[in-house]
Formats: structure tokens, sequence, C-alpha cells
């Protein structure tokens, strides 16, 4: 039983979720940084480690929101306000919502300014913009590019425009007919690129680089890198996949939807460290150049090759596509919010959050440029949107779902959502009070840089934690189900 009252938007499928929620995890970070963490982390060793990480704290906490957003049928604040009533909750647990919403905005807010980058790295390779002999003319271009307030700024305005045209579409017409051609496309042009390294002559250095199984690679700063990037690659606690829980049909398994998403988005990832690193094997490059590997070292190897510009072309096509699918489920909560509370229409509430989209990242822009040494505690305006949402926001969100799914709801509302097994439902159970909160706490220290976690050092007192929890959580679970039950 659902606890809106009001008729909503749905997804015509199964399909389109899947699609809307892979688009919102692959993004720009995912196509350069999951490649090369995996090499450098010990490869195939790496990546079993990761999809354990993804199936004991991504999958689920994305299961969580999934059920949350279904069963409230609203945007974070008002789905988690609905279901926590309905369990005899106060309402302050909505502030795990507004939290979110928060968050996806922040994220946003400096995320168009950096997929500006990929949509005015199409034009340039267009029209021969990215000439260059070495990696440095690459970096005076990529440095032109950022220093011109009015170049930055119609490129993350053009980011901004499309994404709002999309959402105002609504979520058929808009996001789910979107994404329905992106995601394929995307995957295609990947393809592609596949194809064309292949003959490359690095394609061999790539896949050794990527799937060699090398365990003595893999430290404790491997593990939680592995960690970490299970929990932010899935667009977790920022209100996107919440928001596109709500729109998803009753009849769909939250289960099957949640590892869908999880497998794509790695393979995915994978398929772009075959398509990007043969190119820059063959031309002798670092593979470890992070964000320098898209926009420096890349366009110089694409000039080297054969039809280079075409597949330059199609590699940046591919990266705006990557950046729109993740842009539009960011603002989808606010839209969500903005529709539900203040009566608003699709457009107008994509125009008016927009407008104010515009005026943020606007200042995120010329944190670039003009406004380069406006800061505060050694941080720009950029940087601050950065810091606090990867480091606070997203951390306290995610661990604030869990909290709520494994201890404060009852019970039933799960159940009833994710339909498991008995068995598989104590699981997700046990994953959600117990394991996924401890990862969430060590990402959490971890990204505020109070220790250097070593997990060889540490593993016997994370055991211990994780034991006093399941003891504490067992001993306390049943006195909350009793609260509830007098409210």
């Amino acid at each position: 039983m659902t606890t809106s009252q009001q008729p909503r938007a749905q997804w015509l499928g199964r399909w389109g979720f899947l699609l809307a929620a892979t688009g919102s995890a692959v993004g720009l970070g995912n196509i350069w940084k999951f490649p090369y963490i995996t090499g450098e982390f010990g490869g195939g060793a790496f990546v079993l480690v990761y999809l354990a990480c993804i199936f004991a704290v991504g999958v689920p906490v994305m299961m969580t929101e999934i059920a949350l957003g279904r069963r409230g049928r609203g945007s974070p604040v008002d789905a988690i306000r609905r279901v926590v009533k309905e369990s005899g909750r106060g309402s302050a647990w909505s502030l795990v919502g507004w939290m979110a919403m928060l968050c996806g905005f922040m994220v946003l807010s400096f995320y168009v300014v950096v997929a500006g980058w990929s949509f005015s790295y199409v034009w340039k390779m267009l029209t021969g913009g990215l000439g260059g002999s070495s990696v440095d003319d690459m970096v005076a271009v990529f440095s032109a590019n950022n220093q011109s307030p009015l170049n930055l700024g119609f490129w993350s305005t053009l980011v901004t425009v499309a994404t709002m045209c999309i959402v105002g579409k609504g979520v058929q017409k808009g996001i789910e007919k979107s994404v329905g051609w992106m995601m394929p496309g995307l995957v295609l042009m990947l393809l592609l690129l596949i194809i064309y390294g292949a003959f490359s002559g690095g394609f061999g250095d790539a896949v050794t680089f990527l799937f060699a199984f090398d365990a003595s690679s893999l430290s404790s700063a491997g593990m939680l890198a592995a960690l970490g990037h299970a929990f932010f690659t899935l667009s977790l606690a920022s209100g996107a996949i919440l928001t596109y829980g709500s729109y998803l049909p009753k009849s769909a398994s939250i289960g099957r939807t949640a590892i869908g998403v999880a497998i794509a988005d790695t393979v995915v990832a994978l398929m772009a460290g075959l398509a990007i690193f043969p190119a820059i094997f063959a031309n002798g490059m670092d593979p470890g150049e992070g964000p320098g590997l898209i926009f420096m070292s890349l366009p110089l190897a694409f000039q080297s090759m054969p039809m280079g510009t075409l597949f330059g072309v199609l590699f940046f096509v591919m990266l705006s596509m990557a950046a729109l699918t993740s842009s539009i489920s960011m603002v989808e909560a606010t839209l969500s919010w903005l529709c539900d509370n203040k009566g608003l229409s699709r457009p107008q509430a994509a125009w008016s959050a927009g407008i104010v989209l515009w005026l943020v990242s606007t200042l995120a822009m010329l944190s670039f440029n003009v406004g380069a040494d406006w800061t505060i505690g050694g941080k720009n305006f950029f940087d601050w949107l950065d810091y606090l949402t990867s480091r606070f926001l997203m951390p306290l969100g995610g661990l604030g779902m869990v909290v709520l799914a494994g201890f404060v709801l009852k019970s039933e509302t799960f159940r009833e959502e994710l339909a498991l097994s008995p068995t598989l439902y104590a699981v997700w159970l046990f994953m959600v009070r117990y394991v996924s909160p401890l990862g969430i706490v060590v990402i959490f220290v971890d990204a505020l840089g109070l220790y250097q976690v070593s997990f060889a050092a540490h593993w016997p007192w994370l055991l211990a934690i994780l034991v006093a929890m399941v003891a504490a959580g067992e001993l306390l679970s049943p006195r909350l189900s009793r609260a509830a039950a007098v409210r």
C-alpha cells in the first residue's frame, strides 16, 4: 500500500528506470576514474573487491532508496515524510530527505561546469581547436578554455538549458525518452571506440592494465578506493535514485533492478577503459593523469592516429551524453518537490530551478577565472561545493537512509516493497543495519582525512565495531518495534 494520495507519473517499464538510473551512475568521473583505479590497484583483483563492496554497501543502500521512493511516491522530502508517518515516527526524519535533495542540487551546480568542458571539446574537435604537438600545448588549450568566463559560461549555460529542456517535458516524454536513446548511443559509441582501439597497437597493454589479476597491488588504499567508489558511483544519497524510485511501477522487482544498475554501471566503466587506454598506451602516455587524461592527453593521442578526429568527436559526444544523463537525474528531486509542493507545472518547475541553478553554477564557473582568488579557508566556491557534498552531505545522507531502514521504520514497509524471500530479506536487513553503515562510516572518516585506513592494521577493530553494532542493534530493534506498535 502506498502512502501517497495523489497520482504520480511512472516509468513505462522497468527498462526506463534501469536506463535512467544507469545514466545517473555513469558520469564523467566514472569514465576516467574507475578504469584507472582498477589498473592501479590490481586489475581483476580490484574488480572483485569492488564488486564485493558494491553488493555489501552500494546495492543495499540503492534498494533502500528505491523502496523509500516507491513507498512514499514523492520527492526525497515528501517520500520520507510519508513513510516515517506511516511508521509512527517523527517528521524530523524528513531532514534526511532535505539533505539528499540539497546535495543533488549542489553537486549539479558545479557538475554543469565540468560537463561544459565535454561539450566545448566536441566543438573544439570539430573545428580543429585542439591543435598541438605536446601535452603542454593541450594544457594551454584547457587553461585558455577555463580562463574565459564568457567561453566557459556559455558551455555551462548550454548544459543547464539542455538539462531543463529534457526534464521540463516530464518523466516519460522527457527523461525516459531521452535516456532511451542516449544510453544505447553511449554504449554503441563505446563499442566503436573499443573496435578502433583494438587496431591501435595499445589494446593488449590496456587489457593487461585493466584485467591482470595482481593481488599484490591491492593495498589497503585500493580497498578503500573500491569501497568509496562503490558508494559514490551509484548516485546514492543525492536524491536522484530515491526520486527515480518514486516513478517505479509496483510490479517491478527492486532487487533485480538495483543489481542490474550496479552491473551495468561497472560494465560501462570497464568498456570506457577499453576505449580510452589503447590510445594512451599506443602513444606512450601515462594512464594515471585523472581529468587531464581526458582533456589533455587523449586529444593529443587522437591527433596522431588515423581517423583520429572522427573518433575524437565520437568520444567527446559520448562523454557529453554521460554528463547529460547524470545532470538530469540530479535536478529531478528538486523538480519533483516543486511540482508536488508549490503547484508548478513541469516546465515552470524546470525553468524556476534552472534560473537558480544558473546563478549558483555561474559562481562555480567564475572560480576558474575572475573568482579564482575569492577563497574562504583556502577554497574557492567550486571547491566548497565539492567539499561539502562529497565529504559531508553524501556520507551523512547515506547513513541516515540505512539507519531509517534498519532501525526506525516498520519492517513491513520494506518486506512489502522489496518482496524478497525470508532468507534474502534477512541478508538485506543485516547489510543495511550493520555492514553498510560501517562502510559509510569508514568512507566518512577517510573523506575527512582524520586518519589513513590500513585494513591490515585496523581490521580487528573494524570487526569488533561490527560485532558491537550487531549486538546493540539486536538489543535495540525490538524496543523500536514495540515503540512503533504503541504509536
